[in-house]
């Protein structure tokens, strides 16, 4: 079932009205004559996959097909980890393995702590973030649960090519900003400063 957007009223009135019993996945896309389509199918293969960025500053993007991209987008994944971790180091793997796109976030300083606790964690690790649900402790049955109700398929089918973007720290450090010698800066204004005229006091010529 396919339908254009002069249609898309009736639909989602009669979507509303079928209720939770009937629902089903609505996917919507844009052909090459930039027509907008809804259908209860995945959009055809010859669509334009949407782009999303990878790697470290988005160094790389790579297309993922349509409803891994719907899902990073609406509900992005975010684990926090610490270092010599079986079960941080069993969580990685797992996402790796079911082809899921996320960011690491490490927790080594006290600052790293409080930012954890921040995103809700008790203090235990591994810790994750999909969209607004949260999970500590890895269990792979629970974490199997979130993601498909998440969106995210339940195979794997992230690019090969897609590259995980490098782990950081959960709370990266403050920029430094180089001190300013204020005696110097005052001199090279005073440098730049154009010159002033010299006034004659009243009753006097120069």
């Amino acid at each position: 079932m396919t339908v254009t957007k002069k249609m898309t009223g009736t639909m989602m009135a009669l979507l509303l009205c079928a209720g939770g019993a009937s629902a089903q996945q609505m996917y919507k896309w844009v052909d090459a004559s930039g027509k907008v389509t809804f259908s209860d199918q995945p959009p055809p293969a010859n669509t334009k996959p949407v782009e999303i960025k990878a790697g470290v500053g988005g160094a790389a993007s790579v297309p993922l097909p349509y409803a891994l991209a719907q899902a990073v987008r609406s509900q992005p994944v975010v684990l926090y980890t610490r270092s010599k971790c079986d079960f941080c180091d069993q969580a990685r793997t797992f996402l790796k393995e079911r082809g899921i796109p996320f960011a690491e976030k490490t927790v080594q300083t006290q600052s790293d702590e409080a930012k954890l606790k921040e995103a809700g964690s008790d203090g235990r690790l591994p810790f994750i973030k999909i969209g607004r649900a949260k999970s500590t402790g890895f269990e792979a049955g629970a974490w199997n649960t979130m993601l498909t109700e998440a969106s995210y398929p339940e195979k794997k089918i992230l690019p090969a090519t897609y590259q995980y973007p490098k782990p950081t720290s959960a709370a990266p450090p403050e920029p430094v900003v180089p001190k300013v010698d204020e005696k110097a800066k005052a001199a090279q204004d005073a440098e730049r400063a154009p010159p002033q005229e010299k006034t004659s006091p009243p009753g006097f010529v120069f």
